[in-house]
């Protein structure tokens, strides 16, 4: 096996004992952890909790002083308020985990559920749009979705007020599925309380946020990727140019996934974006025929799931290096990364370095804090 092909690979075998879901969830909880870092030192050390026993050994190694990892109480506290909300913990590789996400690149490790887990196993279509949405954008969502759940797929959408609050509402009888940005039990717009709690009862909500979290801004650029991730396809029904819509359906380009919009009027502002996706090639849709009738042509089926055993993905034995040459590399990448962000294999390839050598400093710089990762895995220098 290649090393790219290693770093690409997933860990396979999901946690199965109570003890081992808690030690996966205090990992990824604890500073500096990543989705890229975690599945990175899955594989390299074997389970979480052997993990866990050598971060700080690997943090001190870095240069990071008085690394901690993340207090056993407050995993404790996290799995007590998902019982207390009726929520279970998704981990990648659970057959119950949403079987689209599972083939992106960098799934969420885990995802927190309250409702029926089995609807994220079906075939799901994304509509997003505009949360100041017309009645006829609202209208529109609404019937999309309604004859789209009736003709067997599910609904994901982001739980918003507008466009995404009736796409919810036409499929709650057929299988609707919320990604939430903060916490999958706090509620946000308040004013969609009603219909979370109905999504909850006949739906799923997911989110990959601790349990309690209030939503902020930077949560919704991850929660889009998972609406894109989840669904074979993203409609977007009003949106403008620049807008978090527009990014769901970058996110469902990027991931290979097809984007479809319903066109607008030129003058109205909102059907903006939408027209500019379809001038630019996006399916145009105009009832739910439309995107069953494309998706044949358009989704190919999903990939094959990542192997299930860590036995097939020895990891190659580390370079030995200098101190010198370590602070050297480290200095190398932080003057490479510019604000805007930065794709790990253009990193590489500029650095012209042994990936391996690359992603060991990568691991160090992002325990020490010094940069972070944005969404598909881009590098990102903190300022």
């Amino acid at each position: 096996m290649t090393e790219e092909a290693h770093s690409s690979t997933h860990p396979p075998l999901p946690p199965t004992t109570e003890d081992q879901r808690f030690s996966w969830l205090r990992l990824l909880r604890s500073r500096g952890i990543g989705t890229v870092t975690f599945y990175r030192l899955l594989s390299e050390y074997g389970s979480a909790q052997n993990v866990l026993d050598m971060l700080p050994e690997v943090a001190a190694a870095a240069g990071v002083k008085g690394y901690e990892i993340c207090p056993t109480n407050r995993i404790d506290t996290e799995f007590s308020t998902a019982k207390a909300a009726n929520a279970r913990l998704l981990c990648f590789g659970d057959p119950e985990y949403p079987d689209y996400l599972s083939n992106i690149p960098n799934p969420p490790p885990a995802l927190w559920a309250i409702g029926d887990p089995t609807l994220a196993t079906r075939p799901a279509v994304a509509i997003v749009g505009a949360r100041n949405a017309s009645s006829l954008g609202r209208r529109m969502a609404y019937s999309l979705a309604r004859d789209l759940g009736a003709a067997g797929f599910s609904v994901v959408s982001g739980l918003a007020r507008g466009i995404d609050a009736s796409a919810h509402d036409g499929s709650l009888a057929s299988g609707t599925i919320a990604v939430q940005g903060g916490g999958v039990d706090v509620i946000y717009p308040t004013e969609n309380t009603r219909l979370a709690e109905a999504i909850a009862a006949q739906g799923l909500r997911l989110s990959e946020q601790p349990m309690g979290l209030q939503p902020q801004a930077r949560h919704f650029p991850p929660r889009n990727r998972i609406i894109a991730g989840i669904g074979m396809a993203t409609i977007v029904v009003e949106a403008a140019v620049k807008s978090g819509s527009l990014i769901t359906a970058r996110d469902a380009l990027d991931l290979g996934r097809d984007v479809m919009a319903v066109p607008g009027h030129p003058f109205d502002a909102r059907a903006s974006g939408g027209n500019v996706l379809i001038r630019d090639g996006a399916v145009l849709v105009r009832n739910a025929q439309d995107v069953i009738e494309a998706l044949p042509d358009l989704m190919p089926p999903p990939a094959p799931r990542p192997p299930r055993r860590l036995q097939d993905l020895p990891p190659p034995p580390p370079e030995r290096r200098s101190l010198r040459q370590t602070a050297a590399l480290h200095q190398q990448i932080l003057d490479r990364l510019a604000a805007a962000p930065t794709p790990e294999p253009q990193l590489i390839e500029d650095l012209n370095t042994p990936a391996r050598n690359v992603r060991t400093v990568l691991m160090d710089l992002e325990l020490s804090g010094e940069i972070d990762r944005g969404p598909g895995g881009v590098i990102l220098k903190k300022r």
